[in-house]
């Protein structure tokens, strides 16, 4: 079976997401905040796309977008390819702020175009490939993508469960 297909259709969907959650919001939406220790959507949504470019690209063994095509000087943040959020801090969520839905969703685009070139070249031998032996078992790079895929469609679904709280409360 081609599994291509079918990844593409979970990254599009990913993609979609994005663009749906943070269509027609405003600064003040993106960036608002359930409680003080709460993710934004501008946090949400940031940190699945840097998770995504950050995992993508080491099985492509390409530059992530976030530094080899400028969207941290985009966003006016810090080009630490390894800062994808994971760990931060109340304070540091509360630092991602975003003033335009559309950088988070030319952001979405660039990494699902490399995630999509990635996954043209997939065969049964790279999905196989073992790309991380701290785990037992060992993750493949196909265990990975499933993972990458599992936790950006929780984040979508958060920031719409945050987006449905601001309009309610608005």
């Amino acid at each position: 079976m081609d599994t291509r297909p079918i990844l593409k259709d979970a990254y599009e969907r990913i993609n979609e997401g994005v663009h749906r959650v943070t269509d027609g919001l405003d600064e003040s939406a993106l960036n608002w905040r359930p409680d003080a220790d709460a993710n934004s959507i501008s946090w949400l949504v940031w940190h699945l796309l840097r998770v995504q470019d950050h995992h993508v690209s080491h099985l492509a063994g390409t530059e992530q977008a976030w530094t080899g095509e400028g969207w941290a000087d985009r966003f006016d943040m810090d080009a630490d390819p390894e800062d994808h959020g994971y760990g931060h801090t109340s304070e540091q969520v509360a630092a991602v702020r975003i003033a335009d839905p559309q950088l988070l969703c030319d952001y979405a685009d660039a990494v699902n175009a490399g995630t999509l070139r990635y996954i043209d070249g997939l065969d049964a031998d790279e999905l196989d490939r073992i790309v991380d032996t701290r785990w037992d078992p060992p993750v493949t790079a196909g265990v990975r993508l499933v993972s990458v895929i599992g936790d950006d469609l929780q984040h979508i679904g958060q920031a719409a469960y945050a987006r449905g709280l601001y309009e309610r409360k608005t």
